[in-house]
């Protein structure tokens, strides 16, 4: 909701500019679009190092973990990047899927981010098939994988849609190493990377993740972040400091990855719904984990609408305005809702969260940041 304010003096714009106003919560909440003519002001800071930009707004106990360009990875061996090769003609082949189902890159296109809409058709409920298969960008240097962090590894993430009934419906991992072992040319290929005998589940995890640790690619903020001061439009800039501040995004989405890698409850699970999906909780049963999801990375976020888990907002726009509100909502539509024992987890959303009452000109700057990512 759009706040008038009237008290912000431009002496007072100018402090907040520079970082030398305390991060009070009277300032949380009369901190104004800043002026065209302060423009220049807020590009001076932001183009100076991460340590003389304004102080980021973050909840207590959350750590500073600035924005920043990812560390550069050593260079593949050859017999790596032979791997590797293997990897991408296996991703987009569907010699690992069963009979009528999609390859991986069916649901990880990379003209859409190294993702797609998700699917929509009807499945029993607490089913994955609703969900968006989340982006591949900078996979491998993840802690978590899937939208709730059930798998502890790379490989695992990678291997678990072979068996799974709503992606590629194998029944299990032996009959894809049998497909494999009949290909001639996967089974020479295998043979001549890894060795002699039997093509193994190890094997294929390996040569699929040595193709997925390369789908990088630097973002526009990394060049300005690097040096090149043009990426970015003053609009842009904006709403990089808003980001850090007003916006609260730092407190999630942050460091080199733009995520904690944390789970966090946006009160969008439709809880009680055909559609309803608990998240996190299906992997650790715990109550207060209902509706909770891992923080997606934001790096190159632009390219692959739609958003969230179930692909509920088509724009960037909307999402903006899910977090401009203080997220979604979970409500008990009956007194058997209202007694479930998930209802009162479900609908407790994060602490991170909060109505951030930005005006048209502030969500705007944010979309312009958000497309730079």
């Amino acid at each position: 909701m759009r706040r008038t304010l009237c008290c912000l003096t431009a002496l007072a714009g100018l402090l907040l500019i520079v970082g030398l106003c305390q991060n009070t919560p009277a300032q949380r909440h009369t901190a104004s679009s800043l002026a065209d003519a302060d423009s220049a002001t807020l590009r001076a800071r932001y183009e100076k190092p991460a340590t003389h930009w304004p102080p980021a707004w973050l909840d207590p106990g959350v750590p500073l973990r600035e924005l920043a360009i990812l560390p550069a990875r050593a260079r593949p061996t050859p017999h790596r990047q032979a791997q590797a090769a293997l990897g991408e003609r296996l991703f987009s082949d569907t010699v690992l899927a069963a009979p009528g189902y999609p390859s991986c890159a069916a649901c990880h296109q990379p003209a859409q981010g190294w993702s797609a809409p998700p699917r929509r058709f009807e499945a029993p409920l607490g089913s994955t098939a609703g969900r968006k298969p989340p982006s591949l960008y900078h996979v491998a240097r993840r802690t978590h994988w899937g939208w709730d962090g059930r798998r502890d590894s790379l490989v695992a993430q990678t291997l678990a849609p072979l068996t799974d009934p709503d992606e590629m419906g194998n029944t299990d991992l032996a009959v894809v190493l049998q497909r494999l072992a009949r290909d001639p040319r996967h089974a020479q290929d295998f043979q001549s990377l890894y060795g002699p005998g039997p093509v193994t589940a190890a094997m294929l995890g390996d040569a699929l993740v040595a193709y997925l640790a390369g789908i990088e690619k630097p973002s526009r903020l990394d060049r300005f972040l690097a040096g090149d001061h043009a990426q970015l439009s003053d609009q842009a800039i904006l709403g990089l400091h808003l980001f850090r501040t007003k916006a609260r995004c730092l407190n999630c989405h942050s460091g080199p990855l733009l995520t904690d890698e944390g789970f966090h409850n946006l009160r969008i699970s439709a809880f009680g719904e055909p559609a309803e999906d608990l998240g996190r909780y299906r992997v650790s049963g715990q109550p207060e984990d209902a509706g909770a999801f891992r923080t997606a990375s934001l790096r190159h976020v632009g390219e692959h609408p739609p958003y969230m888990h179930n692909g509920l907002f088509p724009t960037l726009a909307g999402v903006i305005n899910l977090y401009d509100r203080g997220g979604g909502e979970v409500w008990a539509r009956n007194a058997q809702e209202a007694a479930h024992p998930l209802y009162r987890h479900a609908a407790r959303r994060s602490t991170r969260l909060q109505p951030l009452h930005l005006d048209e000109a502030e969500k705007a700057a944010l979309l312009a940041f958000l497309e730079a990512l």
